[in-house]
């Protein structure tokens, strides 16, 4: 062998012992390019907060919407992974369903489910529906109103398949009365102290949560005396930045 000849005889492509170097590097966040146009008002700043999106009832379709406004906040939770299966000509088919929750702890949660193949992928799969399905949770109190609010300002019930799940007001340093699965998603959506009460299969872990869930996503929808007052509601955002919305934005 040449003395300029490569060692290991593959030509020079540089594999062997140095093959892998480098994969610790950290990989560039890709630029997200919006495909709806919410995405493009808030790309361009033209919505100051999530809490605008829910004024005015607009849907979100893409989830890099909310890592924008709760990015740095947003905490997400794989709840249950459970095997499902399908019968086939070719026998038994096994996939996985994932429930994962995400929220800030401040008044916002969000429940997905996604069923795969793949444990990874169902758990990816579901936590980008979570994010879509990110939803207000309205704090309150009990008794004085001092200090931030600690607790929900309304009884709620939520209720999926057989479970039904009733959460009521408790006062200030109560903690959360509930099981560890529904301390988890009040912790995250926010809520210190609150009384729970289920009835139903509550064994089955899915049901439980999208009934935890619903029942949270239903404290914006009772009016108490404080909301009475009218308020004027302006134009929308679409309504608002339609010259905007009306050019075409090369990102």
């Amino acid at each position: 062998m040449s003395e300029g000849a490569p060692r290991g005889g593959f030509g020079g492509r540089g594999r062997g012992r140095g093959r892998g170097r480098g994969r610790g590097k950290p990989r560039e966040a890709e630029k997200w390019t919006p495909v709806t146009k919410l995405g493009r008002l808030v790309l361009d700043g033209k919505i100051g907060s999530l809490e605008e999106i829910f004024l005015y009832s607009i849907p979100v379709k893409e989830a890099e919407i909310i890592d924008h406004f709760l990015g740095g906040k947003l905490q997400d939770e794989v709840m249950k992974i459970m095997p499902v299966q399908k019968q086939s000509s070719a026998g038994q088919r096994t996939r996985f369903k994932a429930f994962v929750a995400v929220g800030d702890g401040n008044g916002h949660i969000g429940l997905g489910v996604k069923c795969s193949s793949e444990v990874a992928t169902a758990i990816r799969g579901a936590i980008t529906i979570a994010k879509l399905n990110v939803v207000p949770v309205r704090r309150g109190y009990w008794g004085r109103m001092s200090g931030f609010p600690h607790t929900i300002p309304t009884k709620v019930t939520g209720k999926c398949g057989s479970v039904r799940v009733r959460l009521i007001p408790a006062p200030r340093g109560t903690g959360l009365v509930s099981s560890p699965v529904g301390k988890k998603l009040l912790t995250m959506a926010g809520i210190r102290d609150v009384y729970s009460s289920s009835r139903g299969h509550t064994r089955t872990m899915g049901n439980f949560i999208k009934a935890l869930y619903q029942a949270l996503s239903k404290t914006y929808g009772y009016l108490t005396p404080d909301l009475w007052a009218e308020r004027a509601l302006g134009s929308s955002p679409f309504q608002e930045h339609t010259d905007f919305l009306a050019k075409k934005k090369v990102y």
